[in-house]
């Protein structure tokens, strides 16, 4: 499995990320962010507190986290499509 290396978030939540394969891409999330644990993220500033935790996947300080298998899977088929 390919981890997470790096994240950098942005004000449009959108993930720029890069894996440790090299593989990276731009996820949005603005049609995602839906449920208890992602109401918080539509704000942007507490969206932009995206950290990697120590299995290489995605996090905010409350709890909410992103697997790392489906964001690799999300930028591969974005790379294929362009």
């Amino acid at each position: 499995m390919n981890r997470i290396v790096s994240v950098k978030a942005q004000a449009d939540w959108t993930l720029e990320i890069v894996f440790s394969d090299g593989t990276q891409g731009v996820v949005s999330l603005k049609d995602r962010l839906f449920g208890p644990v992602f109401e918080p993220l539509k704000d942007p500033a507490f969206f932009r507190q995206a950290r990697i935790d120590e299995f290489g996947a995605v996090f905010w300080p409350n709890g909410a986290d992103l697997a790392p298998d489906a964001l690799y899977e999300t930028v591969k088929s974005l790379t294929r499509v362009a």
